[in-house]
């Protein structure tokens, strides 16, 4: 991924579980704050979603958009990319996780492009928002559950 952004957190809980929300599109309303509405379209051979569509309130920045996922066999990282948007021009995603004793590092990267040209630095300063909230909620609701 060019011009991409990356951030870590560390969860107090076993990669499985981490996963385990990060698979379940369809509560993402219920603890992702700028996440209206999730819909699962399609679904792997194991039930992950594939292709999931997003509606996304995040203030300035309103966007649907679908993006198609790809799991990875060892359950420890899934990638994503846009399929299409009305904000967005491109999207490249991942989670990877590395657990060690009972805790599990999240790591998450990022590069998105808008319809609208940002200047770079803007670009990556806003990535890096949308990152630290989602890594923060993220743990927030593995370790609650």
């Amino acid at each position: 991924m060019a011009d991409e952004s990356t951030q870590s957190i560390v969860v107090d809980a076993p990669a499985d579980a981490i996963m385990a929300v990060i698979a379940d599109f369809e509560a993402y309303p219920e603890w992702a704050g700028a996440v209206k509405q999730s819909e699962v379209l399609s679904r792997d051979a194991q039930g992950r979603g594939q292709e999931v569509t997003f509606t996304l309130d995040a203030g300035v920045f309103k966007d649907v958009y679908t993006l198609a996922y790809t799991w990875a066999e060892d359950g420890l990282a899934v990638d994503w990319t846009l399929v299409k948007g009305q904000m967005q021009r491109s999207q490249k995603g991942r989670y990877a996780l590395r657990e060690e004793g009972g805790r599990t590092t999240v790591t998450y990267t990022l590069s998105v492009q808008l319809m609208v040209p940002m200047i770079g630095l803007f670009r990556r300063k806003a990535e890096k928002v949308i990152m630290d909230t989602a890594l923060k909620e993220l743990k927030r609701r593995v370790e609650a559950l």
